[in-house]
C-alpha cells in the first residue's frame, strides 16, 4: 500500500494503487488533484482517470473547481464526499446507551444517550440501539442505505476478529454473542465491535492527541482498564485482551475481585471498591458517581481515597510507562471528573518508579473526549474500516458485478 500521508515521496513508487488507495491519498492529504496521484502513484493519466472517476462515479469523491485560479481552466480539485455514507458509533456501558451518527468525514450529525442495564441482555439491548440508530437516521436526514458500518463498544473482553464478547464479568447473556451478525442482518453494514477501553483510546488519539504515536488510555471507573496505541495503531493482542490491567496485583492486600482472585489492582482503586470503603463509614456511597459527589463536595475521606486509588494505579502504570515507554497517558472513566485528586496520585507514583527516559517526555492528562469518548471512538473506529482501501475496493468491486 501506498503510505498515505503527506510526506510521501515524490518519485512513483513500484506498485499501482488500488482505487482504495488512491482514495487514501485523497483522505489524508497528500494528493488533492489527479496530478497529484499520478506523480505519487507512478500510474498512467489513464489509469488515474479511472480510478478517479470510479471513486467518483460512487460518491466516494467530489471534483470542483479551484476557486483559487486568476486565468485560465481553472484546476480542479479532489476532496472527500461525505454526504452520501454514514457510520454509527455505539457505547454500551454498565448502565448508560449512547448512540453516535457520524458522516465519514467524522462529523457528528446526531448523538442520543439512555439510562440501560447491560445486564438486560443482547436482545433487549441491542434491540434498543436498532430503535436509536433508525431515529438518528431520521432525524439526521439520511437513508438507511447511506450506514456504511458501525462500530460498538462494550464493557468487557472481545475477540476482535470475530467481534463477539468472551466470558464478560459484568455482561451476563452475552458470552460469545454474535453481535456483528445481529447489525448485519438488520442494516446490511459491518459491526466492528471492541472492547469500550480501546475505542475511547482511539478518541483521544484521533481527536485529541493526533501527533502522540505512543499512547495509553487509563479508565478508572467501575473497573479499571488500558487501551494502548502503539505506531499510531490500536494494539489489542493475540486474542484481544491487552490492556487488562484492572487484574494486576498491587500491593499485599488480599482484598477480593469479581475475577475471583484477590488483590487486583481493580479491587483496591475501582470506583466500587472505593465507594464500599467509604460506605463503611457511614457515607453513602454506592457507585463511583457517589464518589466523585463526595470529592466535590469536600469530604476529606473520599479525597484521601481517591488520591490512594491514583497511586496504586501509578504503580501499575510505572511498570506500564518503564515496558512500553508511551508518550502520553490519558485518564479517563468516571473517577476522572475528580481528577485534580486522582492525577496527583497517578503522577506521584509514575515519576517516583518510572525510570527518567521514560518519563523524559512523558505527559499524564485527563481525558479531552470526555464522557462522548467511547461513542465518539467507536464511530472513527466504524469511518476508519468504511474508507480502508480493502473495503473501498470491495465495494466498487461489488457495485461493478
Amino acid at each position: 500500500m501506498v503510505a498515505a500521508m503527506s510526506g510521501a515521496p515524490d518519485h512513483p513508487v513500484s506498485v499501482p494503487s488500488s482505487p482504495g488507495e488512491v482514495l487514501a491519498l485523497i483522505r489524508t492529504g497528500a494528493a488533492a488533484t489527479r496530478a497529484d496521484i499520478a506523480r505519487l502513484t507512478g500510474l498512467a493519466r489513464s489509469t488515474v482517470s479511472q480510478r478517479v472517476d470510479a471513486l467518483i462515479a460512487h460518491d466516494f469523491v467530489i471534483e470542483e473547481a479551484d476557486g483559487g485560479s486568476t486565468g485560465g481552466r481553472p484546476p480542479r480539485r479532489l476532496r472527500l464526499r461525505t454526504r452520501e455514507h454514514a457510520v454509527a458509533g455505539v457505547d454500551l456501558g454498565a448502565s448508560h446507551c449512547r448512540v453516535a451518527l457520524l458522516d465519514i468525514g467524522g462529523e457528528m450529525l446526531a448523538l442520543r444517550e439512555d439510562p440501560l442495564s447491560i445486564a438486560d441482555g443482547p436482545q433487549e439491548v441491542l434491540g434498543h440501539v436498532e430503535r436509536t440508530l433508525n431515529s438518528l437516521l431520521k432525524e439526521a436526514d439520511r437513508d438507511p442505505s447511506s450506514l456504511q458500518s458501525i462500530g460498538v463498544g462494550v464493557p468487557g473482553p472481545v475477540e476482535f476478529s470475530t467481534g463477539r464478547p468472551v466470558d464478560p464479568p459484568i455482561m451476563p447473556g452475552w458470552h460469545q454473542y454474535p453481535i456483528p451478525e445481529f447489525f448485519a442482518e438488520r442494516f446490511g453494514a459491518r459491526a466492528l465491535v471492541d472492547n469500550d477501553v480501546n475505542v475511547m483510546a482511539l478518541a483521544e488519539q484521533r481527536r485529541a492527541f493526533p501527533d502522540t504515536r505512543y499512547l495509553l488510555y487509563i479508565k478508572v471507573g467501575t473497573g479499571i482498564g488500558c487501551g494502548i496505541v502503539a505506531d499510531g495503531r490500536l494494539h489489542r493482542g493475540a486474542q484481544g485482551s491487552a490492556g487488562d490491567i484492572g487484574h494486576i496485583r498491587v500491593g499485599d492486600t488480599e482484598e477480593p475481585c469479581r475475577c475471583g482472585n484477590s488483590g487486583c489492582l481493580e479491587a483496591v482503586a475501582g470506583g466500587a471498591a472505593i465507594a464500599r470503603k467509604l460506605s463503611g463509614l457511614g457515607l453513602e456511597a454506592a457507585s463511583g458517581s457517589d464518589v466523585v459527589r463526595l470529592v466535590k463536595s469536600g469530604n476529606r475521606d473520599a479525597v484521601r481515597m481517591v488520591r490512594e486509588a491514583g497511586r496504586a494505579v501509578g504503580e501499575v502504570l510505572a511498570g506500564l510507562v518503564n515496558f512500553f515507554n508511551p508518550d502520553t497517558v490519558v485518564v479517563g472513566g468516571a473517577l476522572a471528573a475528580v481528577h485534580d485528586q486522582l492525577l496527583a496520585g497517578v503522577r506521584e507514583a509514575v515519576y517516583r518508579r518510572s525510570h527518567p527516559l521514560a518519563t523524559h517526555v512523558l505527559r499524564i492528562e485527563p481525558s479531552r473526549t470526555g464522557e462522548n469518548a467511547a461513542a465518539v471512538g467507536a464511530g472513527i473506529l466504524a469511518v476508519e474500516h468504511a474508507l480502508s482501501p480493502r473495503q473501498v475496493d470491495r465495494v466498487l468491486a461489488g457495485a461493478e458485478r
